[in-house]
């Protein structure tokens, strides 16, 4: 088994390549400038889970996958940016952004929303094999820990709580022994948990959260 997962960072995305099963899985990671790199980085793998909007909302409604994940999520909604409209995404500054996304939806969009629109871009602009699904690390890391009470990923606690969580499936220390230079931990762990849905994708374990084919989830 071949499945990949992929955060964005600054400037371009964390990816993981795990293969084989159990606790023995080989991992190669890499940070990656833009969209096409990830997907050639990730060719071959039977699923990969990428933690970026993949599909667009209709009109002025959120997306049916992200009004069920934020109820799934709970008091983490917040971590789940809600995605904007195409006419947004054709904005080139935040004010022309805020000005479409009134229009549309009768609401603004926040800083943190706008700030991902270029990677929202990146992954409309590309051909997406069947094997990507869109992932949301901490929808992965709450199914996979359900009685933990997660604090933020920025700190020791929130990271060694995804540690230990992500201890369940694989050996994080060896996994984590040979990170880029250029990697982040809490976006290293997130790629990994986009990793582990994308597994539960291929053994046909995984929940498909909204409106398939083409507005789901994968957790």
């Amino acid at each position: 088994m071949r499945v990949g997962g992929v955060d964005g960072v600054p400037g371009g995305w964390a990816v993981c390549v795990l293969s084989g099963t159990g606790r023995a899985r080989r991992v190669s990671w890499s940070v990656l400038p833009d969209a096409a790199a990830v997907l050639e980085t990730t060719a071959g793998c039977d699923a990969v889970g990428i933690d970026i909007p993949l599909a667009l909302p209709a009109g002025g409604e959120r997306r049916p996958a992200e009004v069920a994940a934020a109820a799934r999520l709970g008091t983490a909604r917040s971590s789940l940016f809600p995605t904007p409209p195409e006419q947004v995404l054709a904005a080139r500054t935040y004010a022309d952004a805020c000005a479409a996304a009134q229009r549309i939806t009768g609401r603004k969009i926040s800083v943190q929303t706008w700030n991902i629109v270029p990677k929202i871009r990146e992954f409309q602009r590309v051909e997406l094999p069947g094997s990507v699904v869109e992932a949301h690390p901490e929808l992965s890391f709450r199914t996979m820990a359900p009685e933990v009470g997660f604090g933020s990923k920025k700190t020791a606690r929130g990271a060694g709580q995804r540690i230990a969580a992500l201890a369940g499936w694989v050996d994080p220390a060896r996994l984590l022994g040979g990170l880029p230079g250029a990697a982040r931990l809490d976006d290293v762990l997130d790629a990994l948990a986009c990793a582990w849905t994308a597994e539960r994708v291929v053994r046909g374990t995984a929940e498909h959260l909204g409106t398939p084919p083409h507005d789901t989830i994968a957790v």
